[in-house]
């Protein structure tokens, strides 16, 4: 990495004033570089790699407040410092709210543009070497509580970072149990919301008769069992993230009204009259591919749309090769703090077994093999022995599917019935991570129990 200089970029299309703070600032010691428009300065942020960025809010084209925005994308954003003219202070106290460091008034204050760029010089070269130390860690492996290096999780890694700089809506998808919500928190805890809270809704373990009141709370006297009056999610999310997991499970009726709240900020409880505003930022996931979820009518297509501006899709864990091990390796860890075992590692044929295996039920299946092999294993070293015996012996993923000649020719209902029955004997009838595996929700699942009879 280059080594972080005291340097200020000035963005300023009045030649005069622009060449009359270039000077001042580098009569301070800065090494200055100057830009007419916003434009050139995206251009020269990226081989002049400034400390600070010092632009004039009113700019030609593309303005300061739009300038603050590309810039907090970057992935090693400068700090920047907003001028204002008189009249355009409520917009300089907007643009700290969106992430500038601070704003100076015309005429400048000598001393205070002094104080005030030493200040953000110290906080931009922070905030560079902060994402840089990031970068190092996602090149070995680590990010966070998220474990991975392969191709793919580099970049989810990438829009995690991304997302985090700015207040729009997330959607997250992938397959049950590859860690959408460890993703979610990854992008609150590196955003402007993390002193705030994260709250987390299973919108598939909520009754359809209670969901409303969850999201949007309830007066009392709403429904029959509303004694009092109660907050929902939103608003205890106030100021910080709202977590929204499996979305398409939501019934379309809750659906529009969440779509209302993100296009006007604003809702009623259940049973109540007066419109509430909140300021929370949605991150959505599901596990189904979401253009399916709409032809099939679980997902609203104008919701998609509105909480897809940030789409990260999970990969599942079959496609990520060696994270297979390195998340394995970092989890035996975890289990032997947790249950003071000392488990030393991994034996390569146990590695290899690992390997083999086609994850249907992604890294929280591994998480539960690991913590039974790190409890069973008697010699300090995981052994194909202490692994479950239905762990996959071949090294094709057992997800490979096979070829219609060597299915057995069965009706579509047989099928969903010797699904059902594989899935409850592979997870010993727990219900819940059988739906996991079928890829359905848990109370789609007993709906299909009952109706083979099964339940």
């Amino acid at each position: 990495m280059k080594t972080l200089q005291r340097r200020v970029l000035i963005v300023d299309d009045e030649p005069a004033e622009q060449q009359a703070l270039a000077r001042l600032v580098g009569q301070l010691g800065y090494e200055v570089e100057v830009a007419a428009s916003a434009e050139t300065a995206v251009e020269l942020v990226d081989t002049f790699h400034p400390t600070v960025v010092i632009t004039d809010l009113m700019l030609p084209g593309v303005d300061g407040l739009e300038l603050l925005q590309q810039l907090k994308g970057l992935a090693q954003p400068p700090a920047v410092l907003l001028i204002t003219g008189y009249g355009t202070i409520e917009a300089a106290v907007e643009a700290m709210r969106r992430g500038a460091y601070d704003f100076l008034t015309k005429p400048l204050d000598p001393v205070r543009l002094e104080v005030l760029l030493d200040k953000a010089a110290s906080h931009g070269s922070l905030t560079q070497e902060v994402v840089f130390l990031r970068h190092q860690l996602r090149q070995k492996g680590e990010f966070g509580r998220i474990v991975g290096e392969s191709k793919p999780m580099q970049e989810v890694y990438r829009w995690i970072e991304l997302s985090a700089t700015s207040t729009a809506p997330v959607l997250i998808y992938g397959e049950s149990g590859t860690g959408k919500e460890l993703v979610a928190q990854s992008i609150h805890e590196r955003s402007d919301r993390a002193t705030h809270r994260l709250v987390a809704v299973n919108c598939a373990a909520i009754p359809e008769s209670l969901i409303e009141s969850e999201l949007f709370g309830h007066e009392r006297g709403a429904f029959t069992g509303a004694t009092e009056q109660r907050a929902g999610c939103f608003e205890l999310a106030d100021r910080g993230t709202l977590f929204l997991d499996e979305i398409a499970e939501m019934d379309p009726g809750v659906q529009a009204k969440l779509l209302r709240v993100l296009q006007e900020g604003s809702f009623r409880r259940v049973g109540g009259k007066t419109e509430l505003t909140v300021n929370v930022r949605i991150i959505a996931a599901t596990n189904r591919n979401p253009m399916k979820a709409i032809d099939e009518k679980q997902l609203r297509e104008d919701l998609y749309y509105r909480l897809n501006v940030f789409p990260i899709p999970v990969p599942p864990l079959r496609d990520r090769g060696t994270d297979i091990l390195l998340i394995a390796h970092a989890l035996v860890e975890e289990f032997n703090r947790l249950d003071k075992r000392e488990v030393r590692g991994i034996a390569p044929e146990a590695e290899q077994r690992l390997l083999a295996h086609g994850w249907p039920g992604n890294v929280r299946e591994l998480r539960n093999v690991v913590q039974r092999a790190v409890a069973v294993a008697s010699t300090g070293i995981i052994r194909v022995e202490d692994l479950p015996s239905g762990l996959s012996l071949s090294k094709e993923p057992v997800t490979k599917a096979a070829g219609p000649s060597e299915l057995p020719l069965m009706s579509l209902r047989e099928l969903e019935h010797a699904g059902i029955l594989r899935a409850l004997q592979e997870t010993s009838g727990d219900q819940r991570r059988a739906a996991e595996l079928l890829g359905i929700t848990p109370r789609m699942l007993k709906a299909k129990l009952a109706d083979h009879a099964l339940g």
